[in-house]
């Protein structure tokens, strides 16, 4: 059995249209989104409405983590503009080559800057959606949770601790648990380029020492300190940073 796994896809439809080539299934663990390329200003849904000057100024603010500033920024930005309806817009735009991107089986759940309430509209009858639940992909179990924790960077999809805790709780035992977010260990969320901790998930890191599955993977850390580490019998494994490198993870038993 081969599975392969994606995350942080932020718009790269073209390497995501041939992820599953070779696998029996392919994993997607969220933000197909691409908001605002950090490595490449020039692309996403922000410089597309405001300028790459704009998206300079925007990546230099929340980088020196001067996040009121970067707000402040926006405001001046979106004022006289229907905010929600031109993201939407755009959202679904990207969406739509995303979910036809996808092969069959895929399964997939929600990063931090997506936004669930539009993955109906898209995920076709090849596509499972799952978010603190489970699906046997051949013979192991997988768990599911998606979202990130909430952040001075207001992304879309975040919540409280205490629901992503509930998430995690209601996967119970699995074999493999798919998170967009890495567990709370300093090594797995820092990203050495945009040199910071991001949050990393302690109801996570407390399921897998208490029901030590084979593996958890995640994304979410683009440039991580660590890629993977052993947590007792538990690999733990960022499967790294789709829409730069347009690379699967490979799963295979």
């Amino acid at each position: 059995m081969r599975v392969h796994v994606v995350s942080d896809v932020h718009g790269n439809a073209r390497d995501l249209a041939t992820a599953g080539d070779g696998a029996d299934a392919l994993v997607c663990l969220g933000d197909l989104v691409l908001f605002l390329d950090y490595a490449d200003h020039s692309r996403g849904i922000f410089p597309d409405l405001f300028g790459t000057e704009n998206a300079d100024r925007l990546v230099e603010l929340r980088t020196a983590r001067r996040f009121e500033e970067a707000r402040e920024l926006g405001r001046r930005l979106w004022a006289g503009r229907d905010k929600h309806a031109a993201i939407e817009g755009a959202v679904r735009k990207q969406y739509a080559e995303m979910f036809a991107a996808f092969p069959t089986p895929t399964y997939a759940t929600y990063g931090n800057v997506d936004l669930p309430g539009l993955w109906p509209e898209f995920a076709g009858p090849g596509t499972t959606v799952l978010d603190g639940q489970r699906a046997e992909i051949g013979g192991r179990v997988f768990g599911f949770v998606g979202g990130g924790l909430r952040t001075a960077m207001r992304t879309p999809f975040e919540i409280s601790d205490e629901e992503y805790a509930a998430k995690i709780e209601a996967v119970g035992e699995v074999d493999v648990l798919c998170t967009h977010i890495p567990p709370d260990i300093p090594d797995l969320c820092y990203d050495t380029v945009a040199r910071r901790f991001e949050r990393g998930s302690r109801a996570l890191l407390d399921a897998i020492h208490r029901t030590r599955p084979r593996y958890s993977l995640f994304g979410h850390v683009h440039q991580p300190l660590s890629r993977r580490m052993r947590i007792g019998r538990t690999e733990c494994i960022n499967v790294g940073h789709f829409n730069a490198t347009g690379t699967p993870f490979a799963l295979e038993w």
